[in-house]
């Protein structure tokens, strides 16, 4: 009987995969991360079970109900150290992170697979809405059948040793069918339960009140600055600019008349760019820190690609570049407000070819 460690947030993906995994004669172990610092550094094991979140012991009780064995692991330094700590950094850096594709990457799959083997697991499994195939040797990514609810845009750095030991349980199913079959099992509760959006460790969704918390003095350092027009003219000020993103329309506390955006964040002179929204037309983009997962390398006359720059965006068409030690790639039709610190993944049809970090913005070729 192949054993498996099933990662379980509490919620209803992961607990219907502990189902399936039993039901095709897996002998599961289901873990969960303590990700979050509401318990005191200091707790005990008696207090830390006693003060577990609620989704962990959603989660223990989950694997209960299923019948599996389950532990928790508490990482709360690792991320604080790892995850949370980049995500700070990015917007001090005057980026915008994105902090589940490290935290994929690093805390699910780093610290489940080494956990795999100190326990001897062959695989892991989660619940995530993607699709694992191996083509010429090499393991890549592949969208969930479920179109809406595919999450392959948050995987795509991880690599080929950890995708050869990844089972995607819901990969083929759409997500009514998983609340079908969670119905069946009696779990209404989870059904019922409203999926959070939100980044897990800012519940309210307000980076900023994150960053003035977590970082009171070095955003007192950085203070307020200047918003300047594109040809260098100061028309206000603003709060500082890690509380700004490349786009963003809302929230900026001033009124020239029409529809303003930032166009640019400038971090040494602490200046926001305000502009039109043709000011944001991009051309091409260079990208670091890329992950290639279908193929090796990337053909010297570059290859044809569909390109998301965020989430929710739509897959548009452009040729992927390697060039000496960075990537770089230029779109068929021009984009709007690509954002540096956010992933630009590749795809061939519903083929992840790998993704990375937006870089440079280059508005004119």
């Amino acid at each position: 009987m192949q054993k498996v460690l099933l990662a379980m947030s509490g919620g209803i993906d992961s607990s219907v995969c502990g189902v399936m995994l039993k039901e095709q004669g897996y002998n599961i172990h289901g873990i969960t991360y303590l990700t979050n610092g509401f318990i005191s550094e200091n707790a005990n094991t008696k207090e830390l079970q006693n003060c577990l979140p609620e989704s962990i012991l959603e989660a223990k009780k989950m694997a209960e109900n299923i019948g599996i064995n389950h532990t928790v692991i508490d990482f709360r330094a690792e991320f604080k150290n790892i995850v949370i700590k980049n995500f700070v950094e990015e917007y001090l850096n005057g980026r915008t992170p994105n902090p589940c594709v490290l935290c994929n990457n690093v805390m699910k799959w780093g610290h489940l697979l080494k956990l795999a083997d100190k326990m001897g697991y062959k695989k892991i499994a989660t619940g995530h809405y993607a699709q694992i195939k191996n083509t010429n040797n090499r393991f890549y990514l592949s969208k969930g059948t479920d179109k809406e609810k595919d999450q392959s845009y948050f995987l795509w750095k991880l690599t080929q040793d950890k995708l050869a030991r990844t089972i995607f349980p819901l990969g083929t199913y759409l997500k009514k069918e998983i609340r079908e079959i969670a119905q069946k099992q009696g779990f209404n509760e989870l059904v019922q339960k409203r999926e959070s959006q939100e980044v897990c460790f800012i519940p309210d969704n307000d980076y900023r009140k994150f960053l003035n918390e977590t970082e009171s003095e070095k955003i007192k350092l950085i203070g307020e600055g200047d918003y300047i027009l594109s040809d260098g003219k100061k028309v206000g000020t603003h709060k500082g600019y890690p509380f700004y993103t490349i786009g963003q329309r809302k929230g900026l506390g001033i009124a020239l008349g029409e529809p303003y955006f930032v166009t640019n964040i400038n971090t040494d002179k602490n200046q926001i760019t305000l502009g039109k929204r043709e000011e944001l037309k991009v051309k091409a983009i260079t990208v670091t820190d890329v992950n290639l997962m279908k193929y090796e390398t990337v053909p010297l006359q570059g290859l044809q690609v569909s390109i998301k720059i965020r989430y929710r965006s739509n897959p548009e068409l452009a040729m992927l570049y390697k060039k000496e030690h960075e990537y770089f790639i230029e779109f068929s039709k021009i984009e709007n407000a690509v954002t540096p610190g956010q992933s630009a993944v590749f795809y061939e049809d519903d083929d992840v070819v790998g993704g990375g970090i937006i870089n440079k913005i280059i508005k004119n070729i």
